[in-house]
């Protein structure tokens, strides 16, 4: 399984990467929103980790830019902010979840989740 992870700080990638390294085969990493469609079109991940804060683009636009591109995309968003109001934001730009940085052992149940592993 290839991993996608857009995460502004790259201590937080690494902490990811880190985490999953032994569940996942691939991770592909990208430090902004902008750079999150090229990525995925070059390398086709089976699963996008998505921040939301970041500089230039955020999680929540390039979400949509690449469900509007590849609607098969599978994408969580992975914010240490969590309020009602972001998790209907983040579905509605068509994220299949959320996960809070607090609690990363979510990310481990996602990636080895049937629905994930098709």
């Amino acid at each position: 399984m290839k991993v996608m992870i857009v995460e502004d700080s790259a201590p937080v990638r690494r902490m990811i990467t880190s985490f999953l390294g032994d569940v996942v085969d691939e991770c592909v990493e990208c430090e902004d929103g902008s750079e999150a469609l090229k990525t995925y079109s070059e390398h086709h991940p089976d699963l996008v980790l998505m921040d939301i804060g970041m500089k230039e683009v955020d999680g929540l636009v390039a979400t949509k830019l690449i469900k509007n591109m590849f609607p098969a995309a599978r994408i969580f968003i992975v914010s240490q902010w969590d309020t009602p109001a972001l998790r209907r934001a983040a579905l509605e730009s068509g994220a299949e979840g959320y996960v809070n940085k607090k609690n990363l052992l979510l990310l481990r149940d996602i990636v080895r989740s049937p629905e994930i592993q098709q």
